[in-house]
């Protein structure tokens, strides 16, 4: 039987296969495995490069001895690195199918539970329950129109009378603001003083005639 085979279970062909969980568990087991397998041998090529390197020029036989193992272990350090990639590729397979498997069975569950949530719905006792709830709806909005609006207990007016009465007033009120301005205009004013202001005495007209001769005389002498 193959290592796979005993870890999933495929010797027991008449039984029930292991579940994803199981397998994915086991998968992290043998990756843990693996990796101190890879720290081990890590450590041995550290201390047969050591060996070789010490011995190489003292014994040369035990320097190539040191270098096969370390040849040796790197070999296998090899195949666990493939091996592991191997495992971890797989084993995110497993979580990827088993994740999708919980949901596909969460979806089946709501959807069960859907059904069964309808199953005692009849689609026309649905829109005549809608209606009746509309027709109250529409009742109610009807009530408290009815209610909100003012009553005048029998007194009716007419709005364009009401209006007019109004605009008469306002001209009322205008034109008694003219008067009221235009009354101020008959208010008297102060009256002009009667008496004139003292005005500085002319000169006779034969004195300015003297001045005019005097200053010809002048201007004469000066000349000659």
């Amino acid at each position: 039987m193959s290592v796979f085979g005993k870890l999933f279970g495929g010797g027991n062909k008449g039984g029930k296969g292991p579940s994803p969980q199981d397998a994915i568990q086991r998968l992290r087991e043998t990756e843990e495995m693996l990796t101190k397998k890879q720290e081990f041998l890590e450590k041995k090529i550290e201390q047969e490069l050591v060996t070789a390197k010490k011995n190489g020029t003292k014994n040369k036989r035990a320097a190539l001895q040191a270098l096969k193992r370390k040849k040796r272990y790197e070999k296998q350090l090899a195949q666990i690195d493939g091996t592991l990639s191997t495992i971890e590729f797989q084993r995110e397979a497993l979580e990827n199918a088993n994740t999708n498997t919980e949901v596909l069975k969460n979806m089946g569950f709501a959807a069960k539970a859907m059904k069964a949530a309808h199953e005692n719905m009849d689609i026309d006792k649905v829109d005549d329950l809608m209606q009746d709830i509309t027709e109250q709806q529409e009742l109610a909005q009807e009530i408290s129109d009815a209610i909100s609006r003012p009553v005048g207990f029998g007194e009716d007016f007419d709005e364009d009378e009401l209006l007019a009465e109004l605009e008469e007033l306002e001209q009322e009120e205008l034109d008694k603001n003219l008067l009221e301005i235009g009354g101020t205009e008959d208010v008297p004013l102060p009256s002009v003083p009667s008496t004139s202001l003292p005005s500085k005495p002319a000169k006779k007209k034969e004195e300015e005639d003297d001045d005019d001769m005097e200053d010809l005389k002048a201007w004469a002498m000066e000349a000659m």
